[in-house]
């Protein structure tokens, strides 16, 4: 097997981002959600909208792919902390998907570590974990990302899925 590499995103790998993407929240929360609602993700519409925010994106936002033999296994995303119209120096990890055939090989470790340093100049980097989502949260307290008290409502299709705020120093 050879090594992972980690680089920016291209417009070509939209489609396999949205594949991940999507396979992504089926396995993560499925018995989170609705099965109805992660039954009707489209990969498809997904990538469509995907392209778009590329063309669009004024460089504010990082996408990185994780890729082994030229096949892309993971995805994240990051940029500056969305906290309303306040400007702040913190980063945010806004996603970070694997593809569920390739869990526990280290590629969403990676991609974590790859983000985390990119923002090493940011005081804090956040993210948002559904609550329930007990694996990932085990993931982001391993890679040293704490809970900061902070709690979101969060509703699909009329079922709450809160989401927790999780928070660490990336240069520390």
């Amino acid at each position: 097997m050879s090594a992972l590499t980690v680089r920016e995103m291209t417009l070509a790998d939209c489609d396999r981002v949205s594949e991940i993407r999507v396979r992504g929240w089926r396995h993560a929360y499925r018995g989170l959600m609705p099965g109805s609602y992660l039954d009707g993700l489209d990969a498809a519409a997904d990538a469509e909208r995907r392209r778009a925010r590329f063309a669009e994106g004024d460089g504010s936002v990082a996408n990185l792919v994780a890729e082994r033999d030229g096949r892309v296994l993971g995805w994240a995303a990051y940029g500056p902390y969305r906290d309303g119209d306040a400007p702040v120096r913190d980063a945010e990890l806004y996603a970070l998907y694997v593809d569920p055939a390739h869990l526990g090989g280290g590629i969403g470790r990676t991609l974590l570590a790859a983000s985390v340093e990119r923002c090493a100049a940011c005081p804090r980097m956040l993210l948002w974990v559904l609550r329930d989502n007990t694996s990932a949260r085990r993931f982001y307290e391993r890679a040293g990302f704490r809970p900061d008290g902070a709690e979101e409502p969060f509703e699909v299709e009329g079922t709450a899925v809160p989401e927790v705020r999780y928070v660490t120093t990336p240069g520390a």
